[in-house]
């Protein structure tokens, strides 16, 4: 899917030519649901049991960050005790490795995104859990396990969401990524029994076909890792067809999983989309992501030793 952008878009329902858009509409949202393997996947820059649908999502149990709000009261503006810069250089070096780790995990997702009524009643919905696995000859692979009958009707999915799904939800921000992206230091905060820098972060510029992140991370203060990022995702629609798109700002949690690693474990996201053309619409979010489990070990090779044969 990388490469290929898309989002959520309001359907037209003014066009002359509906029934034959609505066909095409339901045959490409309905099309990746049932393929039962979407093949290899790149690394990702970062995958819930999902909400019921008439319930509000939960945050992850023992999230680092147990606030909702993008900013707060309690960021202070304390200078830090190291130099900005350093700062920044030294979560991005652990950010990469985290990166490298996580490509050696397998893990379960599930997404959810849900509409709602004026009352808040969920009126339409779109869920589907997938399996991150590894082949046996080593290949990681998306295999989608469950994924309803979608019911859907007042917007619909692109591949622009399915990019932001893999790849802007789980942001990471690499050595190798920053000299796309201003990151600007804000202040330190607590976030339950961590002590936070938060830096604000955007795209320098948007390049033809490209996604960004646009928002706030919160930096772990020991390990040097986000530990909480809030924002949207900004950048190009590709076709003037799907120019009718929203996104929403999201909030995505890690959790100390492995060692020193923090591994995104819950994003969500709950406010109303304004499209350009036509009515506002409420939408849910969620994605979950849970059971990772490590493939494989690393194994360090060292020169060869010769081993004597005992004797009869």
């Amino acid at each position: 899917m990388e490469g290929t952008l898309i989002g959520l878009r309001m359907k037209n329902h003014w066009r002359a030519a509906s029934t034959v858009f609505m066909c095409l509409a339901a045959f490409c949202l309905i099309r990746p649901l049932y393929a039962q393997q979407r093949g290899p996947i790149g690394p990702p820059a970062g995958m819930p049991a999902p909400p019921p649908s008439d319930s509000q999502p939960k945050a992850a149990p023992a999230a680092p960050a147990a606030t909702s709000k993008s900013t707060s009261s309690a960021i202070s503006n304390e200078a830090p005790s190291i130099p900005i810069d350093q700062i920044i250089q030294r979560f991005a070096a652990r950010e990469a490795e985290f990166k490298a780790e996580r490509e050696n995990y397998a893990y379960t997702q599930t997404f959810v995104l849900q509409t709602l009524d004026d009352s808040g009643r969920v009126d339409g919905e779109y869920r589907m859990t997938s399996d991150i696995v590894f082949s046996d000859s080593g290949k990681r692979t998306e295999v989608v396990t469950n994924a309803p009958q979608p019911t859907l009707e007042r917007i619909s999915l692109t591949q622009e969401d399915f990019y932001d799904l893999e790849h802007l939800y789980p942001f990471v921000l690499t050595t190798a990524e920053l000299p796309i992206y201003e990151v600007k230091y804000v202040g330190r905060e607590p976030l339950d029994e961590l002590n936070t820098y938060v830096f604000e972060i955007g795209p320098k510029t948007l390049e033809k076909n490209q996604r960004y992140f646009q928002g706030r991370v919160w930096v772990d203060d020991k390990d040097y890792q986000i530990v909480k990022t809030f924002g949207k995702p900004v950048g190009y629609v590709k076709k003037k067809k799907e120019q009718d798109s929203a996104f929403p700002n999201f909030e995505t949690f890690r959790e100390n999983i492995a060692g020193n690693y923090w591994f995104p474990t819950y994003t969500r996201a709950n406010e109303t989309l304004q499209f350009p053309h036509g009515d506002p619409v409420h939408i849910r979010l969620s994605v979950k992501y849970e059971n990772y489990k490590r493939f494989g070990v690393t194994v360090k090779i060292g020169a060869p030793v010769k081993k004597d044969e005992p004797k009869p």
